[in-house]
């Protein structure tokens, strides 16, 4: 396709921390959304992930919220996640590609989705950390996927990880191709930008908030992501998802760039 995915992740260190985003101004400032209007009546949402937890992490908050209002939705899983810990000890990537589809549904039934008819989930079952070479694919899978006046949620094209990154190229490709709104979302934006960084597009930002109880079911389903919330001192690889990288992602609203 001519892209440029970055070929190592941004994410070093602990990042920026989350105290330093509840100190800025313009994000308690940034234009409110609701549901209804990032997904209207009658269209489809469509959940672009990257990994098993992307999902929840960008917008779990938003998927109960769809759900209530009875918006049909489709998860799409790109990877299974194997390649979350290379060299582990306790996890082989034939187990993690067991583990890590079981744990988002848990998470879903956390969210009170689990049962629900309206959601159809798919799986792309692409070679974790190398969704840059399948992109082609991908892109097709999208066509086939993908109706006139869906929304399509998708981590941010520059959100500095390269699968994260090449999810947002192909769906926006195929989201013009298809004639469905693209809507991306930070994940980990939030640890290597700072607060008024230009290179990340503010003027697109929307803030969705969260009741107590929607953040209480994301935190929740957050949790079901066991094999992220660890470390592994014997190998000497930090968690994927420590509490400094929750505490950035698990507040009470969810921010989309429309």
């Amino acid at each position: 396709m001519g892209a440029v995915i970055a070929e190592q992740p941004l994410i070093t260190g602990h990042g920026t921390p989350e105290s330093a985003w509840q100190a800025w101004s313009r994000l308690a400032d940034l234009p409110v959304t609701i549901a209804a209007q990032l997904v209207p009546p009658n269209s489809r949402a469509v959940i672009v992930a990257p990994h098993p937890d992307d999902e929840v992490l960008a917008c779990g908050g938003l998927l109960q919220q769809l759900h209530a209002q009875g918006s049909h939705i489709v998860l799409l899983a790109v990877t299974d996640g194997e390649a979350s810990h290379p060299g582990s000890r306790r996890f082989s990537t034939g187990d993690l590609a067991r583990l890590r589809p079981r744990e988002t549904e848990a998470a879903l039934q956390a969210l009170g989705l689990s049962d629900s008819t309206a959601i159809r989930s798919v799986r792309a079952h692409l070679a974790d950390g190398r969704v840059n070479a399948s992109m082609d694919q991908l892109h097709n899978l999208l066509l086939q996927l993908l109706r006139p006046g869906d929304v399509v949620f998708v981590t941010w094209r520059q959100d500095g990880h390269p699968d994260h990154e090449a999810c947002g190229l192909a769906t926006a490709l195929a989201a013009r191709a298809c004639g469905a709104t693209l809507v991306e979302t930070p994940v980990w934006t939030w640890h290597w930008a700072a607060p008024g960084d230009r290179r990340v597009p503010w003027h697109r930002a929307k803030r969705l908030s969260l009741t107590a109880e929607q953040l209480e079911g994301k935190r929740r389903a957050a949790a079901c992501f066991t094999t992220q919330l660890h470390a592994e001192p014997e190998t000497g690889h930090e968690a994927v998802l420590p509490p400094h990288v929750l505490a950035r992602l698990l507040r009470s609203y969810e921010v989309y760039f429309t």
